[in-house]
């Protein structure tokens, strides 16, 4: 019986490309950050080095101070001191990367129908994000914080996808066993890989990232009219 449905964010509930994503967000915060004596490059640089140190993550330490951690290695302890200035970027100019979004009116619509017939809900968003970033993202998306049992950020999680260890996390605070869930997700290296755990999995291809070309045959998959069929048929 499916008691949890799992819910990537990112070219899932909230559609869009991820070069174009990935563009004027990075773009955006080393402008943001240019006046206060940071290289734009290594800006951008050290965002990827965070992202990278955190997919390394062994879930010793929570992914926010891995990912500061990598930050200061490349401009020194300066740059803790400069936090207010990233935090005014996600409270004020990340809203400008809305502007490539799309918006799926489904997605609020299937999480009302799984919340009807007693089902629970999470956003499991790869945990790279400050929390502010990621209740934006919500927001663009027509969702809230109140839509979801919990949502994961880099405040909260110690891994990341496709790590197996981000599942078990999630698993380990909803008190619930892999084969009660499902996970939907538009990346087949990120998020397909839940089902190793016993999960079943949906690949919605609206936004499809298929990086090492898999036969996408295997999964349940199609857009979201399938992804409502999907879980109105596994949830009845």
């Amino acid at each position: 019986m499916i008691k949890t449905v799992l819910f990537d964010l990112d070219g899932t509930l909230l559609p869009f490309e991820q070069k174009e994503f990935v563009k004027i967000y990075f773009g955006g915060l080393a402008k943001k950050l240019a006046p206060y004596g940071y290289d734009p490059q290594k800006v951008i640089d050290g965002i990827w080095a965070g992202a990278a140190a955190m997919v390394k993550n062994d879930g010793s330490r929570k992914n926010e101070e891995v990912w500061w951690d990598a930050f200061v290695k490349i401009f020194g302890e300066k740059v803790l001191s400069d936090i207010p200035v990233f935090e005014e970027y996600y409270k004020v100019d990340f809203d400008e990367v809305k502007s490539i979004c799309g918006f799926e009116p489904m997605a609020k619509q299937i999480i009302d129908m799984l919340h009807s017939r007693g089902v629970r809900t999470v956003l499991a968003t790869n945990p790279m994000f400050p929390s502010i970033a990621t209740e934006k993202r919500m927001s663009w998306a027509g969702l809230s914080p109140s839509d979801f049992e919990i949502f994961t950020t880099y405040e909260n999680f110690s891994s990341c996808k496709p790590n197996l260890a981000y599942y078990k996390e999630i698993l380990e605070k909803i008190d619930c066993r892999p084969e009660e869930c499902v996970m939907v997700g538009n990346d087949v290296r990120e998020d397909m890989v839940a089902e190793k755990l016993g999960m079943k999995v949906f690949l919605l291809t609206d936004c499809l990232l298929n990086p090492d070309g898999k036969d996408i045959s295997v999964y349940p998959n199609g857009g979201f009219p399938e992804l409502r069929v999907f879980l109105e048929e596994i949830t009845a």
